[in-house]
């Protein structure tokens, strides 16, 4: 492709290319979920998206004959550049995501004009894809491509993973979801589990006050940057991102959804399940006017689901890996298994992500009969 050009994005205009040029790619997949294209500009944009005030981020596009064929970021985040090695990130890894191409030349063309931007501002190492934190859309997905995701989770076409391995990418480290059937009791082991807690005065597992939201929001990333500080990948929620975040989820969040274990009257464990929004947003193709903004207030009113996502839990460190812990998580899932069905004529759950080597909730989701329906790799290489 001779004509190929890949130049920085400089213009309102051209973010908002940047952007439509994912519901174009991808609008012959039936499994890709169209994100609202309101909630897509805001990923994008610098004092919308609070990653930009400790991220320096690049967004490139690719040009051939007239048309935009491709799209990719380059970014490097200064808080995951500052941990621990050992921890997967810090100093000298960068990373690249959103990609979208035609087909792999220009895919391999982007990959390379993020990995010489990222080389240029110093980095050693790439992590990818990261569409943009850790906590937003990680990993090139490898195994269910055949439905589409969840809530707050991506979906990208089979051939990317090829194009990514054939530059000599090699797996760091694997996500997986998985899922349940929610209609159905929880094996008899985990029933006593769950009835000698009830039993135990020490222990209350409540759901959230959504009128106290901003606190109980506050309360949960608390817990979350205690529990998950030594995990792979971990990097910290700031404040900014605290209070971005509780505004963003305020609207699909349910009380009974959402539990805080407390032992000793000490909030120690969460887990947070939101009912999946992308089942209603999937065929609004992005778009909420005119009349698709009806459907979705009605649906926030009143959500009725086939699947209930958890996407986050999380116990004190120093809880874990103790019987406790694990009795925590098995009251807390079942609260909000009943709940599910009852309130929101649920069927499915998902769990997840869940890191490849956490046998900790590997060993949790076995137990409740869950099984991996989608696997996300991110991938490494040295600059």
């Amino acid at each position: 492709m001779a004509d190929l050009t890949i130049e920085p994005i400089a213009t309102a205009r051209e973010r908002k290319e940047f952007v439509d040029l994912a519901y174009r790619i991808n609008a012959g997949d039936p499994n890709w979920v169209p994100p609202l294209r309101m909630e897509a500009m805001e990923l994008v944009t610098p004092g919308k998206n609070p990653f930009f005030e400790h991220a320096d981020v690049q967004f490139f596009l690719a040009r051939s004959g007239g048309r935009t064929v491709g799209r990719i970021s380059a970014h490097i985040d200064r808080l995951a550049v500052a941990m621990d090695p050992v921890q997967g990130m810090g100093p000298g890894t960068g990373n690249w995501g959103l990609l979208e191409a035609e087909d792999e030349t220009i895919a391999r063309a982007l990959i390379a004009r993020a990995e010489e931007w990222l080389r240029a501002k110093g980095m050693t190492r790439v992590l990818a894809p990261l569409s943009m934190s850790i906590w937003e859309e990680p990993g090139q997905l490898t195994l269910g491509f055949d439905h589409p995701p969840t809530v707050m989770m991506g979906h990208q076409p089979e051939r990317y993973n090829t194009y990514i391995k054939a530059l000599g990418y090699t797996p760091a480290k694997a996500l997986r979801t998985y899922e349940l059937d929610i209609s159905k009791q929880f094996p008899p082991l985990i029933q006593r589990i769950v009835q000698s807690g009830e039993k135990n005065p020490k222990i209350r597992i409540r759901g959230i006050n959504k009128a106290d939201f901003n606190a109980e929001a506050a309360l949960i990333l608390g817990i979350l940057n205690d529990a998950w500080s030594d995990n792979w990948g971990f990097v910290p929620f700031t404040d900014t991102e605290i209070a971005y975040a509780s505004k963003k989820l305020k609207p699909i969040v349910r009380e009974d959804l959402i539990m805080i274990a407390e032992y000793e009257s000490e909030p120690v464990a969460f887990m947070m399940t939101l009912p999946d929004l992308n089942e209603v947003i999937k065929p609004m193709n992005g778009k909420l006017f005119p009349f698709n903004f009806i459907k979705l207030l009605r649906w926030l009113n009143k959500p009725r689901v086939r699947t209930m996502r958890v996407p986050l839990m999380g116990v004190r460190k120093k809880l874990q890996s103790s019987r406790l812990a694990s009795q925590l998580a098995f009251m807390m899932i079942e609260y909000i298994r009943r709940n599910s069905v009852a309130n929101y004529g649920a069927s499915r759950g998902e769990i997840g992500w869940i890191l490849d080597d956490n046998q900790g909730m590997i060993a949790i989701a076995d137990a409740i009969d869950s099984h991996v329906n989608k696997e996300y790799v991110i991938y490494e290489r040295a600059l």
